[in-house]
């Protein structure tokens, strides 16, 4: 797909970051790793993707605002307008060698996500969607979501919390009553490759309790334009205030959220 020069600026973006990623995944055990938290870990090579994808997308959209993971928000002159980046999503896999993480890179405008990038460096697969565009993957691959209706035939992707996050009893009474109904569920690790993966049609569904703004901000628009749904977790809510969402194709997403919606 030919995209514009956004879309044009945050693949470049994301290609650079990915390289470095990968580099640096090479040599995974001599990376010097520092803890933010539980299970949250910073390397060097987070910094260094998310310093690259700074100065790409800041040299060619200066007045623009900032979110990163890394860096934080830093407010630009267009107040329409920012960058909302996560340059490793998947940190923990990628520091135990798993090849399962991402670079997700999204552009929001007047408080709604119309671009995004998720760049899986380790499989060379670029996922990414313009509001009103399509959804596409690497360069000429137009991608959909799955045509399932039957939740028994469907594999739905989550985050499960671990050690002490607020929202563990709830994702396992979640997982009681999904799991009787389905094929299966996943937990793989990145959550910005769970929702390219539902517009993909490789899951049909994901829901997520802790979902914070840059892990699935370029998801968002890429299940959408694929055809997909993407809902606040609960109804009237809102995805980045509560950090929460469910998304799937259209056969089973209303089956699937009224399982996870009952409580």
């Amino acid at each position: 797909m030919q995209g514009s020069a956004n879309l044009n600026v945050m693949i470049k973006a994301a290609r650079m970051a990915g390289r470095s990623l990968v580099k640096d995944f090479r040599e995974v055990e001599n990376l010097q790793v520092g803890t933010k938290g539980p299970g949250d870990f910073v390397t060097k090579a987070d910094l260094r993707a998310e310093e690259i994808i700074h100065e790409e997308l800041m040299a060619a959209r200066p007045s623009y605002g900032w979110f990163g993971e890394e860096t934080g928000e830093v407010a630009g002159k267009d107040p329409t307008r920012r960058w909302i980046v996560d340059p490793l999503d998947g940190t923990t896999n990628f520091l135990h060698g798993l090849p399962h993480w991402a670079v997700s890179i999204a552009l929001e405008h007047k408080g709604e996500v119309v671009a995004g990038v998720v760049f899986d460096a380790a499989k060379d697969e670029m996922f990414y969607a313009e509001k009103g565009a399509g959804a596409w993957l690497n360069n000429d691959q137009r991608i959909r979501v799955s045509g399932r209706t039957r939740m028994i035939e469907s594999v739905f992707a989550t985050g499960i919390p671990w050690g002490s996050m607020r929202t563990l009893p709830a994702m396992m009474q979640d997982l009681a009553r999904l799991m009787p109904q389905c094929a299966g569920v996943r937990r793989w690790g990145s959550a910005a490759l769970d929702l390219a993966y539902v517009a993909a049609g490789r899951y049909d569904g994901y829901w997520e309790r802790e979902a914070k703004t840059h892990d699935v901000a370029a998801g968002l628009v890429i299940v959408r334009e694929a055809g997909g749904f993407v809902e606040p977790l609960y109804e009237g809510r809102e995805i980045f205030a509560d950090q929460m969402l469910i998304a799937g194709n259209g056969g089973v997403f209303n089956k699937f959220a009224q399982t996870i919606r009952s409580r």
